[in-house]
């Protein structure tokens, strides 16, 4: 089938089921103090607004993603602005028992929705709110669902600034998608800073944790870090590209095949004399297949092997 007529088909499904989707969000509101029910009843709209050919797109563009009920973006936001418009009175204690009952479903557009929730929770019940975020970092298994979880943890991360430390953290993780939300999260920060511009320090942590992953082995990780080091390029142009002639000079002295592989990705939004020079510098570096990582996390982690992992440990209850 011609792109245009994927196109125009889809267009035609969403302004069919937007009117459906944001009508299934707001009768939501009336199940908030019963999650059980709220459950119940969003699964049942979520299989009316369902398209087929959207969940396998979603198969084919995140390989081994899992569980959806392919509902479309748009709709899903639709799903979400009705809820907000109808709770945004709510108090926190409720929601949370939703975001919670959500994150426990076993199809992936729940657990997108109850990012959601958490988001704008985040902000007035903290402490719960960010146990709950937690436990879906430990849970996420594709790039959709971690970059999606990144805009929670970017308002998190704004709000309180002592939440860099655990992203400081999620740099040793074992889960390749726990450290692609170190950089997702940074690549959000923009979108959620309502100051319009990142403070200085906000950008210089973010360049700071970019250099302990890059480097990383994983296409995953890697293709979030050249997000992140482009977004922040918008944000401080000077440091950024400072941070990339080092890591450029790094992997040209030491053959770093994963380093060169982000930095190229990340030209686009440098000046095009200074991407050229740093392309030109790299001539001859690239990805060596089943090369091991090089970044400073990973030889940090490679010391800490026997300790616990922490995804594996009870999760406390949420009170």
């Amino acid at each position: 089938m011609p792109a245009s007529s994927i196109t125009a088909r889809s267009v035609a499904f969403v302004a069919a089921k937007r009117p459906g989707a944001r009508g299934l969000g707001r009768s939501l509101g009336d199940d908030v103090g019963e999650p059980e029910q709220f459950a119940t009843a969003l699964r049942r709209g979520l299989d009316a607004l369902a398209d087929p050919a959207y969940q396998h797109g979603q198969a084919f563009v995140a390989p081994g993603i899992g569980h959806t009920l392919g509902v479309r973006t748009p709709l899903l936001g639709a799903v979400a602005a009705g809820l907000r418009s109808t709770t945004r009175r709510d108090r926190p204690a409720p929601l949370l028992s939703i975001a919670d009952r959500l994150l426990r479903e076993d199809y992936l557009e729940a657990h997108w929705l109850a990012f959601g929730l958490l988001g704008r929770l985040v902000l007035v019940d903290p402490e719960r709110a960010w146990q709950l975020l937690r436990r879906a970092a430990r849970q996420a298994a594709d790039w959709i669902t971690v970059d999606t979880l990144a805009r929670p943890y970017a308002i998190g991360v704004l709000d309180a600034s002592f939440r860099w430390a655990e992203l400081e953290q999620l740099v040793f993780s074992a889960s390749r998608w726990e450290r692609r939300l170190v950089a997702s999260t940074i690549a959000a920060l923009p979108h959620e800073d309502r100051r319009h511009r990142l403070p200085d320090d906000v950008r210089s942590a973010g360049i700071d944790l970019l250099g302990q992953l890059i480097g990383d082995s994983e296409p995953d990780v890697q293709k979030a870090l050249a997000w992140a080091y482009r977004t922040l390029a918008g944000e401080d142009p000077a440091a950024t590209l400072a941070a990339l002639e080092r890591e450029t000079e790094t992997a040209a002295a030491t053959g770093d095949g994963h380093r060169a592989w982000v930095i190229r990705d990340s030209l686009a939004k440098l000046p095009r004399d200074d991407a050229e020079r740093l392309r030109s510098r790299l001539d001859g570096v690239h990805r060596t297949p089943g090369a091991p990582a090089t970044s400073a996390a990973a030889a940090i982690r490679t010391r800490f092997d026997e300790l616990p992992e922490p995804r594996n440990q009870p999760e406390p209850p949420l009170d």
